[in-house]
């Protein structure tokens, strides 16, 4: 009797723990990803496209799931000039910076989240020109009854991707003088996903 005790209540909470549990596809239209990087005489912003993802979300956190991004989108939204917005963005894509013709997509995969305080601190695998790195940001996630929204900031170091362009870490800083760009650049997330 109390094995068969047992065993309904291990078949109940499995039930209750698949029904919270619950797989988010990411709504690429209400997704935006914003960059923001800076150099010695100045900075400069814009946006790129999220293609694709999923959140797995159980209990009140992610418990996993994955995004890509379509690195042919980038823009720039700061330079007013046409001629100076596609020279940037053009340079950019190129290889000096994210060769995107080689590298088209970049993906982010979850491995680990940590709930601290009203946040969730997600760790992941940043892949960006075909090199993985680790990272850990913070995430603001809130869930409606078919909606997921996670806001977010990223920072990232270029230079562990290969991103070399007037970088401190692959040339002399005294030689780049003001012609420096910094390594740390940041990635405005505000990602919305649905059942």
């Amino acid at each position: 009797m109390i094995k068969s005790f047992l065993k309904i209540a291990m078949i109940t909470l499995a039930s209750v723990s698949f029904l919270n549990a619950a797989d988010f596809k990411v709504d690429k239209d209400a997704t935006k990803l914003q960059w923001h990087a800076e150099k010695v005489t100045g900075e400069h912003d814009g946006n790129v496209n999220v293609k694709s993802g999923s959140l797995d979300y159980d209990n009140g956190m992610i418990k996993g799931g994955e995004f890509v991004i379509d690195m042919k989108s980038i823009t720039n939204t700061d330079l007013e000039d046409e001629g100076y917005n596609t020279k940037l963005v053009n340079h950019l894509k190129s290889e000096d910076f994210f060769s995107v013709d080689k590298f088209p997509e970049a993906m982010f995969k979850v491995t680990k989240v940590e709930k601290k305080g009203d946040k969730q601190h997600i760790t992941g695998n940043m892949t960006i020109k075909g090199i993985t790195q680790k990272i850990t940001f913070p995430a603001e996630v809130t869930k409606s009854e078919d909606m997921l929204t996670a806001m977010a900031t990223i920072k990232l170091d270029r230079s562990k991707f290969n991103v070399q362009f007037r970088s401190k870490s692959f040339f002399d800083i005294e030689a780049l003088g003001d012609k420096l760009i910094y390594d740390e650049f940041s990635m405005n997330l505000h990602l919305v996903a649905k059942k």
